[in-house]
């Protein structure tokens, strides 16, 4: 795998919020939390529990073990994998907590039996859905304590997390910010490591010839690059490559090339910063028509349209 590639897109993550929780919750126990606008992942002290997304297999998370659901999709996690669910809002609702999202959560519940500590996370990262990683992420990420990718200092980098988060000191917020950025980095990078089964661009970097046109894609997102062009430098002839590039990463090649400099071009948006030609030239266009228009393919709005909602968005979180 192109390593050096990887670094750099894990290093482009940064989060713009984040929610934590601890759950002190003992057997039997089950709940069902609805799906969120992020990415969020799970880990437990004491006894084990089950996570389960629908369409997928129950996972057994013993403590140390680290579940992360990209794309913060609906789950139940439970003492056992038939205890009936109660739902997260229902609980809460009953215990006169409202959750708010800059104030971390933390409850007790359950029928007395062994007890599970759970540490829980959900992280908003910009454009998510459109994101050329998470696009590739399958629902459910499972990280054993066990596994050899695993940093052994990921554990004390989670404390560190779930202390600043819960105790709300001065510039808690920030500081969960920055070392969730850490802890999801690492995570991901076990996971990357320690298994071959990925799809898209990250399958694409596990092929030596298709992982190079990947590589110069997102390191010259800006350059003029042209089918015949990437495949030369792939090493392999137009036809075989363009073939090879869609079997592999599911995309074309200038398809690829296009979804990742709009990407790109959305968080320039969202900062607000640049002009549009500014950001047009930044992405590799050097019409602002021409990029409005491949923008308004990609996000369904056009470019000024886009970062107008963005900044709305960003001004209702600050004052939630």
């Amino acid at each position: 795998m192109a390593t050096d590639l990887l670094s750099d897109i894990l290093a482009d993550l940064r989060a713009d919020a984040v929610v934590t929780g601890r759950f002190t919750l003992s057997a039997p126990w089950a709940i069902r939390k609805p799906a969120v606008s992020g990415a969020a992942f799970r880990m437990c002290t004491g006894s084990p529990f089950y996570l389960m997304v629908e369409g997928e297999p129950p996972v057994y998370v013993k403590p140390g073990d680290f579940v992360l659901l990209p794309h913060g999709n609906e789950h139940i996690m439970a003492s056992a994998p038939d205890e009936p669910p109660v739902p997260f809002d229902s609980l809460m609702a009953d215990k006169g907590i409202y959750p708010r999202f800059d104030t971390p959560l933390e409850f007790t519940a359950g029928g007395g039996g062994a007890t599970s500590e759970l540490y829980t996370g959900i992280v908003v990262y910009r454009d998510i859905i459109r994101s050329p990683l998470f696009s590739v992420l399958q629902t459910l990420i499972h990280v054993r304590a066990d596994d050899p990718a695993v940093a052994p200092w990921l554990a004390s980098t989670l404390q560190s997390f779930i202390q600043e988060s819960m105790a709300c000191q001065p510039g808690w917020a920030i500081a969960a910010s920055r070392l969730s950025d850490v802890l999801f980095v690492q995570l991901l990078r076990a996971h990357l490591q320690s298994t071959a089964n990925h799809s898209g661009w990250l399958r694409g970097l596990a092929d030596p010839q298709i992982g190079r046109a990947v590589a110069l894609i997102h390191r010259e997102p800006c350059r003029e690059w042209s089918v015949a062009g990437l495949a030369a430098a792939a090493g392999m002839s137009r036809s075989r490559f363009s073939a090879r590039f869609m079997d592999v990463v599911g995309d074309t090649p200038i398809g690829h090339l296009t979804a990742y400099r709009m990407y790109l071009a959305s968080g320039e948006l969202k900062r607000g910063k640049r002009t549009l030609i500014e950001i047009a030239e930044t992405v590799g266009y050097t019409s602002e028509k021409a990029f409005a228009r491949a923008f308004h393919r990609w996000s369904g709005m056009a470019p000024r349209r886009y970062a107008r909602s963005a900044h709305a968005l960003n001004d209702m979180a600050r004052q939630s």
